[in-house]
């Protein structure tokens, strides 16, 4: 189900016209994003799991809306497989400034295939904003899917681009331990499963090594897991001591993560909001310069961070 909160806290009726989700396991609807020039076109991409022959995978779309319809739907990519699992879909979307789309997938349990570039499980993907395969893809011409950007993910359920730098960052989801923030980059390979800072559930090693001079290393990574979900970097005028931050929700943790960044490299951490002990599903920085944070389960709340007046 999709609506609209309006600033007021008003919810709308359902929107309709949404594509249909498989809602199964960790699928659903994954990600809503207004296209940079919402207010001209009133385009929103979404990003869901959707069924196809053989089970499902993560699929974006994008549609016009008009009032309380998603109007002109279209499917612009299917992730490839299809299969019947019903993990590590993924997903977020993010518009780089060069207007391209970028995708984050996930490995749907099936971690040896992150290295494998002729599917897409595992990697995060490039596309022109009506679906379309940009040139200048890292893979395009060769023997590996076009789409893809970067591959040897787990399951990034965060990304953001850096307003100071234009790139693209994300958040890995890891097994036991093992959660990582690193910058996407063309063709790169971040390793899962063959380097990781992470276990089994078990507490079994997954791999004995941590690093590879061809795989690329995180920025920062957390063990134990605070189980990331939604990024979102701070850029506006209302906190003025967290401009330039990162924000991570903890879905284990049960907090909102602040990172304080010096350039490239994490400097500092503090945790919010641990006094609601609420999974926190997404974080985002609103053009109003508040910061809104959404929590999952029964009883979820969509919450925005405003200064205390002094």
């Amino acid at each position: 189900v999709l609506r609209v909160v309006g600033a007021d806290g008003s919810v709308s009726a359902p929107i309709a016209g949404v594509p249909e989700v498989v809602s199964k396991g960790q699928g659903g609807l994954l990600d809503v994003v207004p296209h940079p020039d919402f207010a001209v076109n009133k385009l929103i991409y979404l990003t869901y799991s959707g069924q196809g022959d053989g089970g499902a995978s993560t699929e974006l779309a994008r549609g016009r809306l008009e009032g309380d319809q998603l109007l002109q739907l279209e499917v612009l990519f299917r992730a490839v497989p299809k299969i019947p699992s019903a993990k590590h879909f993924g997903s977020r979307i993010a518009f780089a400034p060069d207007g391209s789309v970028h995708v984050s997938l996930g490995d749907r349990g099936h971690r040896d295939e992150a290295q494998n570039v002729t599917n897409h499980l595992g990697a995060s993907i490039r596309l022109d904003q009506d679906g379309s395969i940009p040139a200048d893809n890292p893979f395009v011409g060769g023997d590996h899917l076009p789409e893809t950007f970067s591959f040897g993910h787990r399951n990034i359920q965060g990304m953001a681009v850096n307003p100071a730098s234009g790139e693209v960052w994300a958040h890995e989801h890891g097994p036991k331990g093992g959660d990582e923030v690193n910058i996407l980059k063309s063709s790169a390979n971040f390793g899962w499963p063959v380097i990781t800072y992470g276990t089994e559930y078990s507490g079994a090693p997954i791999t004995h090594e941590t690093t590879r001079p061809d795989m690329e290393q995180p920025v920062l990574y957390w063990v134990p897991s605070i189980a990331p979900s939604g990024m979102a970097f701070y850029d506006g005028d209302a906190f003025a001591d967290w401009k330039g931050d990162l924000f991570v929700g903890a879905l284990a943790g049960r907090h909102l993560r602040r990172i304080e960044l010096d350039g490239n490299e994490a400097v500092g951490q503090e945790m919010l909001l641990t006094d609601l002990g609420r999974r926190i599903r997404d974080v985002r920085a609103g053009p109003d310069g508040y910061v809104y944070v959404l929590s999952d389960g029964e009883n979820a709340v969509l919450l925005r961070l405003e200064p205390v007046a002094q």
